[in-house]
């Protein structure tokens, strides 16, 4: 097997292609045709599926066989991509031999309806942890990247990796986002914050902020019920990068990524500060048993 290229010259490879990604994505969004809904999945987010997805999936692929033959690599939509068996693996590797993952329309649901808050999402993950994640917003020009130990970074679709400035979330508003699944603790939160449940608060006319609404300052926190590796927990770890708070639902350090299962980590709480940790931290404990 050759050598595993370094987590930067895959991100600098890959950025110009997920670029035209973005821009293929923000041509096609008023345009838009909905493909028949995934099978797999509990809720209308999970169950969106479009031309976009498969297309620039696709396209993410045929880059990574052509440069990279030898990556792992698992995308949101393998069942319907006919290049996933071509790939040496779709799993977690040993120490150093990288996975890269790529949810190629996070935020389906918003994408469909019109909304700006959509991402494409590329990481490479380790045994352990995330090495790196590269996060798109086509529709808002901006894309955010985080490296392992090295911090993260904000910049616009026409800058390079070294042109992006760290990203520092310095303002924040009083708001906590919960995912699918958390509303069971919104009744405490209500005093402190303004909380949007993701069930009941999704508009297809008035935009509410996903979970990337953590990077530009709509959200001081979030609660979610599972980590997927390809979307919320490489969000996550973007924040984290970004000196955000990011521990399990019961405020456990995130165990390492080999140890989990269906790519996902557990639940994580996302905060900004220690008080707003705490207070999201309090709420999930005071759940039932």
């Amino acid at each position: 097997m050759s050598t595993t290229p370094t987590t930067r010259l895959i991100l600098e490879t890959l950025l110009p292609h997920l670029k035209v990604a973005a821009a293929y994505a923000r041509f096609l969004q008023p345009k838009i045709a909905a493909l028949p809904a995934k099978e797999q999945g509990n809720n209308f987010f999970s169950a969106a599926l479009t031309d976009a997805d498969v297309a620039i999936q696709n396209l993410v692929e045929v880059v990574l066989l052509g440069t990279f033959p030898e990556i792992r690599f698992f995308g949101e939509e393998y069942a319907s991509s006919n290049n996933t068996k071509y790939f040496r693996s779709t799993e977690l590797g040993s120490e150093g031999d990288y996975l890269v993952t790529l949810d190629p329309i996070d935020g389906t649901k918003f994408y469909m309806d019109g909304h700006s808050n959509y991402q494409i999402i590329l990481s490479i993950l380790n045994s352990d942890d995330f090495e790196a994640v590269l996060a798109i917003s086509p529709a808002q020009n901006v894309y955010f990247y985080a490296l392992r130990g090295e911090g993260a970074f904000k910049g616009t679709l026409d800058m390079s990796l070294e042109a992006c400035a760290p990203l520092h979330i310095t303002s924040v508003k009083p708001s906590i986002l919960l995912g699918w699944g958390m509303n069971l603790i919104a009744h405490l939160l209500k005093d402190r914050y303004k909380v949007i449940d993701i069930a009941t608060d999704y508009s297809s006319d008035i935009e509410i902020p996903n979970l990337n609404g953590i990077f530009s300052g709509d959200l001081s926190g979030a609660v979610i019920k599972s980590g997927k590796f390809i979307d919320g927990a490489a969000l996550a770890f973007i924040a984290r990068e970004a000196g955000w708070i990011v521990t399990t639902l019961d405020g456990s350090t995130l165990p390492p990524l080999h140890t989990c299962q269906n790519y996902s980590l557990p639940g994580l709480i996302v905060a900004a500060s220690k008080s707003v940790h705490q207070d999201l931290l309090k709420a999930m404990q005071s759940l039932p048993v």
